[in-house]
């Protein structure tokens, strides 16, 4: 039985993708392609050594998803597919409601269809708001403060009732912090089309001068040096921790929000020095204002992933600045 990754040609899918065939698991990729590249397929190919199915397809397609489940034996899901740029999401909330909420609702009633009841769904620690204190637990009462965010968690509200209804079902709520990093070989990592929104790929259009200095939001934060800190995790910490979830989800039903970060936070001029001192490399910037519905602080609480998935994350900063660094070298075109 094949396992069916929805967004799987993007920076997390893509990394996830390669886990999961390393891990000797069948697996299927369907991705519209809109904020990725088809030649991801190959490159995943490249590194793993083995072959993954592809569709070009929109979860907003009722006719592609049943396609796509009439033409395989599908045992579960891991859901990526989705907008997710918070700012453009403010502009045009309607078009993230619709993208990521109907269109997971589709998804969902095609695995009904062919009796496929398990998900591991990306979620995000968008959904712990403004106001709840570092580090973040899956206890703590949650709130949204843009479309994005509130996406994410209608979508997570969605599936509880979908277990309450049926006991058959099983979903994982992976709750990401901030990725960064990229696969060892160079091969693939994070490369969004158009301007990207997060601060990694940022520092590099600032090396490589591809966009200007880097715009630092805010030096008045109450932090340890006034930037704003994060919980910043290896993307291929982050795939494997899907691949714990999948493991846990094969025995059991039932549903679990689950954080997966690594507990240290880092400010944004701290990173900044990682990259530099790691890369050999000057990152420009300049200061700006504070940027709307930035905090202070985010990073996880990461002991509940180690308590039932046996995970945790195991590269650190300098780690992840390097692997980056190699992907955009491998890749200079």
């Amino acid at each position: 039985m094949a396992i069916l990754v929805s967004g799987g040609t993007g920076f997390i899918g893509s990394h996830t993708c390669v886990e999961l065939l390393n891990k000797g698991e069948e697996v299927i990729i369907f991705d519209n392609l809109s904020n990725s590249k088809r030649e991801v397929v190959g490159k995943i190919e490249r590194i793993t050594g083995k072959k993954a199915k592809f569709y070009k397809a929109d979860m907003l397609d009722k006719d592609a998803l049943e396609k796509i489940f009439g033409e395989n034996d599908i045992e579960a899901v891991v859901h990526f597919a989705g907008y997710k740029a918070v700012g453009e999401s403010v502009h045009v909330p309607l078009k993230y409601f619709e993208n990521n909420i109907v269109g997971t609702i589709y998804l969902c009633e095609t695995m009904k269809k062919h009796n496929c009841k398990k998900m591991v769904f990306s979620s995000s620690a968008t959904v712990y708001g403004m106001k709840n204190k570092s580090p973040l637990s899956e206890e703590m009462p949650l709130s949204v403060t843009n479309p994005y965010g509130r996406t994410k968690l209608m979508i997570e509200d969605m599936l509880r009732d979908i277990c309450t209804a049926d006991s058959e079902w099983g979903v994982m709520l992976l709750r990401y912090f901030n990725p960064i990093g990229a696969h060892k070989s160079g091969l693939i990592g994070e490369d969004p089309n158009g301007i990207p929104t997060n601060l990694l790929p940022n520092i590099v259009n600032a090396v490589t001068k591809k966009n200007g200095p880097l715009k630092v939001f805010g030096s008045d934060y109450p932090t340890r040096d006034g930037s704003c800190v994060r919980d910043y995790i290896h993307v291929e910490d982050l795939a494997a921790g899907h691949v714990c979830a999948l493991k846990e989800l094969r025995r059991r039903n039932g549903i679990e929000a689950v954080n997966l970060g690594t507990g240290n936070g880092y400010s944004v001029f701290e990173i900044i020095d990682a990259f530099e001192k790691v890369n050999g490399v000057k990152v420009p910037y300049e200061i700006v204002g504070r940027r709307d519905g930035d905090v202070a602080e985010c990073y996880a609480n990461p002991e509940k992933a180690k308590r039932i998935f046996k995970w945790n994350a195991t590269r650190g900063i300098s780690e992840m600045c390097a692997d980056l660094w190699n992907y955009v070298l491998t890749n200079r075109k």
